[in-house]
């Protein structure tokens, strides 16, 4: 199995390093020295780790074979991905990878069904869970502990305690912002 593990961002000095905004949890053991990871464009690829520092707060790696600015900008946009064993689980017992999740039946605490996790969308500050509904609409569900509690992989289901009218906004609670100033 494939996971995209970062994207190239641009040439950092004149030896060829690279700044990578990080799509894994596991940036020391994917993009470590040594690393081999395929591309998307595959053209610019394969790639082999040769160094990785931070510097800034940013990642920056350079690239058997590449060896000045010039090269490390050619690769700018670049995905990284590496290939994963599709049995292999994070080392954190509360961390999934992607393909883990989509297809889980999600359910509300009580048992009742609510839809199937098609998508992990990954925003900056939070994972979002998009959820195709029974009757074939899609909500947003988001990934935090308060609303998803259980992630059961061996049962391949996701128990969720969504606050009232995220699923259904037929149950949303109103607030009238006019009682609310005048309070």
């Amino acid at each position: 199995m494939q996971l995209v593990v970062g994207r190239i961002g641009r040439a950092h000095g004149i030896r060829g390093d690279v700044s990578v905004e990080v799509r894994t949890d596991e940036p020391e053991l994917r993009l470590g020295p040594g690393a081999v990871l395929l591309t998307d464009p595959a053209s610019a690829g394969p790639l082999t780790v040769e160094s990785g520092r931070v510097h800034s707060g940013r990642l920056l790696l350079r690239f058997a074979g590449v060896k000045d600015r010039n090269a490390a900008e050619a690769l700018r946009g670049t995905l990284l991905i590496s290939e994963v064993d599709p049995d292999e689980r994070p080392e954190d017992p509360e961390e999934y990878y992607d393909h883990q999740l989509i297809g889980l039946d999600v359910v509300l605490l009580d048992g009742t069904p609510v839809g199937e996790l098609t998508e992990v969308v990954h925003l900056p500050y939070q994972d979002l869970l998009t959820v195709k509904k029974t009757d074939g609409t899609e909500v947003l569900v988001p990934f935090v502990t308060q609303i998803v509690p259980t992630i059961d992989l061996e049962n391949q289901r996701a128990v969720i305690t969504p606050p009232a009218g995220l699923i259904d906004p037929e149950q949303a609670e109103v607030v009238d912002q006019a009682v609310e100033e005048s309070e």
